[in-house]
């Protein structure tokens, strides 16, 4: 059976279409397993009705034609049941439905197995005979396994939009993507398709290499004018650091870097466009690889300067985008610079089919205060493009086509949210404390100097967590110690006497230096955090030095320590800082010993929790990295990101311990990362008594009005419930039940 499989799959992989390699299923189908007839019914994703596309042994011309509903006939059950159905004669089902333009009358035995993607039912494979009888177990597994090899063909194929539709007018499409910026957005659906294609450039051989440099330098040139126009259209928009992102993308076109590269191939003969695509694919492919997701998407930003460039190379390709008012700006993956070609005032919302919550476009899309979504798996952009459309950045869901009610719906929705914006606006010199007297600080989590004036705006009342690896990945080698100093101290002089936590070089693994590079098959559970800078304390000891001299006269700095696994790693990093703090007094600078605290972010130090809290003065859950050591899930891995729950019972379970065990100790406890900014698990971190919260500037708004409209007393109460309970979504949909009855439903959804 293994042999004939691998045939098969060899066949449908060498088919030139989809519906080719369908037919062959089919036929082989019958072949293999001796039924006089086999079918494949596919879900359209918009009209939400099965679709007949291949077919044999049914009457000629049938394909393409019949159609069932979601709950209709054996199919649809099958659908429903997301189940293999094994009948021996299906005309005596209750749910058999008979279609006479199939002639299907003549068959009885009935075998059913569902096509699944993602958990996600794409269609149905039935196989039926004219003898009643029940199909053997073999039978069906070879069914099973069959269907396991569609399953991504067909995605595949209507991402594509590839397959057979009926007509969607009179149907509402919903598309589910990872929420990633909150608000409601409803406008024209306007594609950002790629500017031009950098893997189909061949390789071509030159005579003239002066020519061809002088075209090559011609394009680098606009490149880098369109760049900077793009760059100066945002400026009003975007904190300076952000808009530092164009001045990075000037330096790639400089010609001492990308073009160097170029030109340095163009004279060995390779053409200007196969120079370019050669140098972009060589730096790209080292950014993908990499677990990082900051780092990924700076392979993204360079293929689409490569893009740019190669446009101009190919004159005609550039294509001039009209944008309608109210512009919903989608892409299979969206950069700063695509956002930045959209006129002023027009930009209302993003959407993409890749992509991660950290991208930079969704940090640029926070600062506007744009809806987004990404991840939105299914994004047929060819059939989208110019309908109106519906962005729910609250619930990561678009809607296209939506009806008349719908569409008045979230009208009414976008209206309400634009209300409420302006009531978080007067929040921000209030405190965070509920009505019952519990005053919880508010920190912003940061990685870039730029956001300083953006976090006080919000009412930051302190860093709770700055990423010192930022200014590492901006530079192509290690910065020294006064380059450190200067841009720790600005940060440092601008939340005086506010405290700033930072977390020392995290780096390694999954967060690789350019020029430090590490190849490790599980980057995840590799060299990576403190276990590098421990093993490399010339690096350790030069950084927290710069922090330390930074912090005189201020004394405000928080040293923490990052991806904690053993008390040992403390305690040696621990020996480090005082020794960088003593050379320093001996070297005659008046400095404070800074505090110093841990992160807690993998199931050993939750279990280590109480011995770590007696060797630092505070510790800090890294909610985000926590989250996925415990669950065992890569959230941006599409396959898996939908199981990435903060509200998941074994998560709330080890909040829960490590602030019971470090108030034991007389430690105080924070909280960073994407839980922090969840009004929804706000309520629970509240009535655990997290002793300060750190986040996004663009969430601390919101999670201040949930402290400030909530009890102490009720939070109690709804932890003390949820913990009985057993499902993540169950605790989810119980928390944001209480939210509405508090008047607080306009925070987990568009509205009051």
């Amino acid at each position: 059976m293994l042999k004939v499989l691998q045939r098969i799959i060899q066949e449908v992989n060498a088919a030139h279409h989809v519906q080719e390699a369908l037919q062959i299923v089919v036929t082989r189908v019958c072949e293999v397993i001796h039924v006089e007839a086999c079918s494949v019914f596919v879900l359209d994703p918009i009209s939400q009705r099965y679709i007949l596309i291949a077919s044999k042994g049914f009457s000629e011309g049938v394909d393409g034609k019949l159609n069932l509903g979601l709950d209709q006939g054996l199919v649809g059950l099958v659908g429903q049941k997301e189940e293999p159905l094994n009948i021996t004669d299906a005309s005596l089902h209750p749910n058999y439905c008979y279609f006479p333009q199939t002639g299907e009358e003549k068959y009885r035995a009935f075998l059913g197995v569902p096509i699944i993607h993602q958990r996600r039912v794409l269609g149905v494979l039935v196989a039926q005979q004219t003898k009643a009888r029940a199909f053997d177990s073999a039978e069906e597994a070879f069914l099973v396994t069959i269907c396991a090899q569609l399953s991504g063909l067909i995605a595949q194929a209507q991402s594509a939009g590839v397959l057979p539709r009926l007509d969607a007018h009179t149907f509402e499409h919903r598309v589910n993507g990872i929420a990633g910026v909150a608000g409601v957005a409803i406008g024209t659906a306007v594609m950002a398709y790629p500017l031009a294609e950098l893997d189909a450039v061949p390789d071509r051989k030159i005579h003239d290499i002066d020519e061809e440099i002088a075209l090559f330098n011609k394009a680098l040139v606009s490149a880098r004018e369109e760049i900077k126009s793009l760059g100066e259209h945002l400026a009003h928009h975007l904190p300076v650091e952000e808009q530092a992102l164009f001045d990075a993308y000037l330096r790639i076109l400089d010609n001492e870097s990308l073009g160097a590269e170029v030109i340095t191939l163009i004279k060995t003969g390779q053409w200007a466009q196969g120079s370019l695509k050669q140098v972009i694919q060589q730096h790209s492919r080292f950014y993908e690889e990499m677990d990082d997701e900051y780092l990924r998407e700076r392979g993204a930003d360079l293929r689409d300067i490569g893009r740019r460039v190669l446009s101009y190379l190919q004159a005609d390709a550039r294509e001039k985008i009209v944008y309608p008012p109210k512009t919903i700006l989608m892409g299979d993956e969206l950069t700063p610079a695509r956002l930045a070609e959209v006129p002023q005032g027009l930009l209302a919302g993003l959407v993409t089919a890749k992509g991660s919550i950290n991208s930079h476009v969704v940090i640029i899309a926070r600062a506007m205060g744009l809806p987004t979504i990404v991840g939105a798996e299914g994004l047929l952009l060819h059939d989208i493009e110019n309908k109106t459309v519906i962005v729910d950045g609250y619930h990561g869901v678009l809607y296209v086509d939506p009806t008349l009610s719908l569409l008045k719906e979230f009208k009414r929705l976008e209206a309400e949210e634009k209300e409420l914006s302006r009531g978080l606006e007067k929040l921000k010199e209030v405190p965070a404390e509920t009505a019952d007297g519990l005053r919880i600080p508010l920190y912003v989590n940061t990685g870039l100097v730029a956001d300083i004036q953006t976090s006080l705006n919000a009412g930051a009342e302190g860093v709770g967590l700055y990423r010192t690896e930022v200014p590492f990945m901006a530079r192509d080698r290690f910065p020294g110690e006064e380059e450190q100093r200067v841009i720790y101290r600005q940060l440092l002089e601008s939340f005086a006497p506010r405290p700033v936590t930072m977390r020392t070089l995290d780096v390694g693994g999954d967060k690789e230096l350019p020029y430090f590079p590490i190849d490790e098959p599980n980057p995840f559970l590799g060299w990576r955090g403190i276990r590098i800078t421990l093993d490399h304390p010339e690096i350790f000891l030069v950084q927290v030095r710069a922090m330390i001299h930074a912090s005189q006269g201020l004394n405000n700095l928080q040293i923490m320590l990052p991806m904690i696994t053993n008390l040992h790693e403390v305690i040696d990093a621990k020996a480090l800082i005082a020794r960088a703090h003593q050379e320093l007094c001996d070297e005659g600078f008046l400095v404070h010993m800074p505090r110093i605290g841990a992160m807690i972010e993998v199931p050993s130090a939750v279990y280590q929790a109480q011995r770590i809290a007696q060797q630092v003065d505070f510790l800090s859950i890294g909610s985000n990295d926590l989250i996925q050591y415990l669950l065992a899930v890569d959230r941006n891995n599409s396959r898996v990101a939908g199981l990435y729950e903060g509200l998941h019972p074994a998560v709330l379970q080890a909040l829960l311990h490590v602030v019971q065990v470090a108030h034991a100790e007389g430690k105080l406890v924070s909280l960073c990362g994407e839980m922090a900014g969840d009004p929804t698990c706000v309520i629970l971190l509240m009535a655990m008594h997290f002793d300060s919260l750190s986040m996004s500037a663009a969430s601390l708004p919101r999670v201040k009005w949930v402290i400030r409209n909530f009890t102490l007393s009720r939070a109690t109460e709804l932890l003390e419930e949820v913990m009985q309970m057993h499902h993540p979504k169950m605790i989810r949909a119980h928390l944001e039940n209480a939210l509405e009855e508090s008047g607080l439903g306009g925070l987990v959804r568009a509205g009051r």
